[in-house]
């Protein structure tokens, strides 16, 4: 049904979706925007609402970069969007004393990537830059290893990595591989703010563009060789999750003589529209499903799956006598303690939102271990960094490499341990229980809502903060305000609470990425208790966490 309004939009909108028309050189965004100002001027309520969200406001550029949906306007994801942020970003590296050197730009296989990534090469040619453009679609990692390979001033990477089919992002990186922090988040958003004031076709563009492909390629997986042991009893499932992962690991295993995987077929190759999942991260319900029928299917020892843009790494196996998959924590405590048992020196770290398990098992083995805020913009750049990991299916096995979450290490790492443990005559299951046994069971989960009104997420985090629960599960629990810059924590500000007590670690805090309220749950038990019963003490703290959930429901109201 259409709804019309007796009045049209504002004249001050028109004038903006004007001048935004003018300047557009996106045939199809071009298109979009003037149908939807000519059913907005007819009185079309729903048109006049969708122009106004479009024009809102320009996308933040964050720590994360830019992600929205693809569309006209300054909060979706278009050419202009991305031009802008492109000469923005060259400025703030002008500022910087970077007057000239490379820049380092990769894609993925979403809608618009490679035009994107096409107008970021031309236009940091045009502010003097020797741009780096790959040939075709890889994954995040290799563009962040393509860094400190080339020796270039900085990266960008077009992805929205796991975010629907309608969205795309925006991704930079400095010359050291890592991702942004603040203050430089807010610096390059003013030098775009700068640029914003002229039309696009002012910026300028240069054809010092070399592209890359195959020797890039071929210099991640020689590295990527290394961390990885040919075995050839080891049966494993891989899934690409419709993204770009598959070349590349086809790659490894050509080069390593690891056993050829079975593959999701449905799901190997790059669809900008993933039609096989609803969202394409294997971390949502029903997304490897694919995968581990046909780990049934072979008797497979293992399922891997890469998200889209191959930052990320899951696994399943069989657990507890049946096949599902490991929890990022899991998997994370898995490498971690695979690192520390091969001796590697150096820190360990994880995000304040991941287990507590990791920061143990270091302690025990005399290695320093540090907790960061959310994201490996701050995991990556922990000094002298050996491993790092966040829950959501995020690790870092390469550091001195590739200072971010990479899936592809990930998958290397995991083989070699898959074909240590086959050959030993063990399991993933069994190490884990071993890890149980010896630093105490921890189970984690998440209470998560997805909203379409902010105010909500809003709402719960004030009222977690003036009313904070005194008790979980009966035992009294600290608070922590990571918004709070006298907390005591040493972490940067964040808008998250801490909840600690003897037997339960809680942090609350809006997604980064997705419109989204995240509670992330920790129950746990002492090594004695699960050393001397663990299969009982796995089904205690499965109904912990169950009255954990419903306790954090209730104090934040959703």
């Amino acid at each position: 049904m259409t709804t019309t309004c007796s009045q049209g939009p504002r004249p001050e909108l028109v004038t903006e979706v004007q001048a935004w028309l003018d300047q557009d050189p996106d045939a199809a965004t071009r298109a979009e925007l003037s149908d939807l100002l000519a059913r907005a001027q007819s009185g079309n309520a729903e048109a006049i609402a969708a122009m106004e969200d479009a024009f809102a406001g320009p996308l933040t550029f964050g720590t994360a970069g830019l992600r929205a949906a693809l569309g006209p306007g300054p909060s979706r994801m278009n050419r202009i969007v991305v031009q802008r942020a492109a000469a923005g970003f060259a400025a703030w590296l002008h500022s910087h004393g970077h007057q000239a050197g490379s820049v380092v730009i990769g894609f993925d296989a979403r809608h618009n990537s490679d035009v994107f990534a096409r107008d970021t090469a031309e236009i940091m040619a045009g502010a003097g830059f020797h741009a780096l453009l790959a040939d075709s679609a890889i994954p995040t990692p290799v563009t962040a290893f393509a860094i400190k390979h080339y020796g270039a001033v900085a990266g960008v990477m077009v992805t929205a990595s796991h975010n629907p089919p309608a969205d795309n992002g925006y991704k930079v990186y400095l010359g050291d591989g890592s991702q942004i922090i603040p203050p430089t988040d807010t610096e390059i958003a003013h030098e775009i703010e700068v640029v914003s004031e002229k039309p696009v076709s002012a910026i300028p563009r240069g054809n010092d563009v070399e592209f890359i492909g195959d020797e890039l390629i071929d210099a991640y997986v020689c590295r990527a060789a290394e961390l990885t042991a040919a075995n050839s009893d080891v049966t494993w499932v891989y899934t690409a999750m419709h993204g770009v992962g598959t070349r590349v690991v086809r790659r490894l295993v050509e080069k390593t003589g690891l056993p050829e995987f079975v593959g999701v077929t449905e799901q190997l190759d790059p669809d900008p529209d993933f039609p096989t999942v609803a969202f394409p991260n294997p971390e949502e319900p029903g997304a490897i499903d694919l995968a581990i029928a046909r780990a049934r299917e072979h008797d497979a020892d293992v399922v891997i799956a890469s998200d889209p843009d191959a930052d990320r790494c899951a696994v399943a196996a069989v657990i507890d006598g049946d096949w599902r998959m490991l929890t990022g924590d899991e998997l994370g405590t898995l490498l971690g303690d695979d690192a520390l048992r091969r001796g590697l020196d150096g820190v360990y770290a994880n995000s304040v939102v991941s287990s507590t398990c990791l920061g143990r098992m270091a302690q025990a083995c005399g290695r320093e271990h540090r907790v960061t805020l959310t994201g490996f913009k701050w995991i990556g750049r922990v000094p002298g960094l050996v491993f790092g990991y966040e829950e959501a299916i995020g690790y870092c096995c390469d550091p001195s490499y590739v200072p971010d979450k990479d899936g592809i290490t990930a998958l290397a790492t995991i083989m070699r341990l898959i074909g240590e443990l086959k050959a030993s005559g063990t399991t993933v299951a069994d190490r884990l229980d071993e890890i149980w046994a010896t630093h105490g069971l921890h189970r984690t989960s998440q209470l998560s809502v997805r909203v379409t009104d902010m105010s909500i997420i809003a709402d719960s985090m004030d009222r977690l903060r003036s009313n904070p629960p005194a008790t979980l599960l009966g035992d009294r629990v600290d608070v922590c305000d990571l918004n709070d810059p006298s907390n005591g924590s040493g972490l940067p500000q964040q808008n998250a609470i801490e909840l600690t007590g003897p037997r339960v670690h809680v942090v609350t805090r809006p997604s980064g990425t997705e419109p989204k309220l995240k509670c992330y749950l920790e129950v746990r038990a002492t090594p004695e208790e699960s050393a001397a019963d663990l299969s009982a003490t796995k089904a205690r703290l499965d109904t912990d966490m169950a009255t954990l959930r419903d306790e954090m429901s209730q104090t934040l109201g959703i």
